[in-house]
């Protein structure tokens, strides 16, 4: 793990961002995790360590030390690229997955498919031992995010409060690879408050989740990085679980049972179940794009495991 900041450039600097922004992109997309994309793109370890690093000691090093010494202490650097990545792309890069999610479904959730697909494989080689609470961690974990992607929506209250818990508990389901922040927001009713609140401005329900947002960033990561550090075969399992039940909500070819109209008047799923593709054009009346499909699972896995090796070769984190 690279977490010496003055070694990097501005080349390794444009690369950490452009991840951030890939993070951005997938976690407002429900079914997708910023953090499987930390995962894939080799950022997962370092990302954790600098949150962690927020607390008592970086403000100690920041009286005893000044601002350059905590600044480092942090990570800052790295931190200020990955999540100026994601905030960009939060503003920008996203509408173009809406719309490729809206016009192109099929290959987008393929192509999320494939990048799955290759984060499982990248994982399993960094996993050294199988035994039976490895095993255990592992089906746990993919039972857990297989049975969180087909529960039914429920519709919570937009208090501050609940979009303080809202946003505490969907950021640390981001860090978790395999398990979507936007997709629990969407379990308990509060992704088109949180939608709105954005499209209006609303201070007092952005400022709530924010706080919530970086309450449990500072809580979670210390948690995640404790597990890592202590239990980390069993605990990088179950994250290899909780990838391969995502691959249940990236499943490109479903049927829809429940929706909901959206204030645009447009048809939200809610609830979808995965059939074959040789049913989907019966039961959905649109062609499967088998071929097209089955490339673009192809794309991704590839692109991931090239970038993989890229940055095995030039070292850049």
């Amino acid at each position: 793990m690279n977490t010496n900041s003055g070694k990097r450039g501005v080349r390794d600097y444009a690369l950490l961002l452009g991840k951030g922004m890939a993070m951005g992109a997938a976690d407002v997309v429900p079914g997708v995790s910023g953090g499987t994309i930390a995962f894939i793109t080799g950022i997962y370890d370092e990302l954790l360590h600098s949150l962690k690093q927020i607390g008592p000691a970086a403000v100690g090093v920041l009286f005893k030390e000044g601002f350059v010494s905590a600044w480092r202490f942090i990570n800052g650097s790295f931190l200020l690229a990955v999540f100026g990545g994601i905030l960009i792309s939060l503003k920008t890069f996203a509408s173009l997955i809406g719309y490729c999610l809206d016009n192109y479904p099929l290959l987008v959730w393929a192509f999320f498919s494939g990048l799955i697909a290759a984060s499982i494989i990248l994982l399993l080689k960094h996993q050294k031992q199988w035994h039976w609470r490895q095993i255990l961690a592992c089906l746990l974990g993919a039972a857990f995010v297989f049975g969180v992607s087909v529960a039914s929506p429920a519709q919570l209250p937009g208090a501050w409060w609940i979009l303080f818990l809202g946003g505490f508990v969907a950021i640390c389901a981001m860090i978790l690879p395999g398990i979507s922040g936007s997709f629990i927001l969407l379990l308990v009713g509060l992704y088109p408050v949180f939608l709105q609140a954005i499209t209006d401005l609303d201070l007092i329900a952005l400022a709530s989740f924010g706080l919530g947002c970086v309450a449990g960033l500072l809580v979670f990561s210390r948690f995640l990085s404790w597990l890592l550090h202590n239990f980390h075969q069993t605990t990088l399992a179950t994250l290899i679980g909780f990838l391969i039940g995502s691959l249940n909500v990236t499943w490109p070819w479903k049927q829809t049972l429940e929706s909901a109209v959206n204030r645009h008047g447009e048809h939200i799923p809610l609830v979808q179940k995965n059939i074959s593709p040789a049913q989907y054009e019966t039961l959905v009346g649109q062609e499967p794009q088998l071929i097209a499909a089955l490339i673009l699972v192809l794309v991704g896995l590839g692109l991931v495991l090239l970038v993989e090796k890229i940055s095995k070769r030039y070292s850049i984190n």
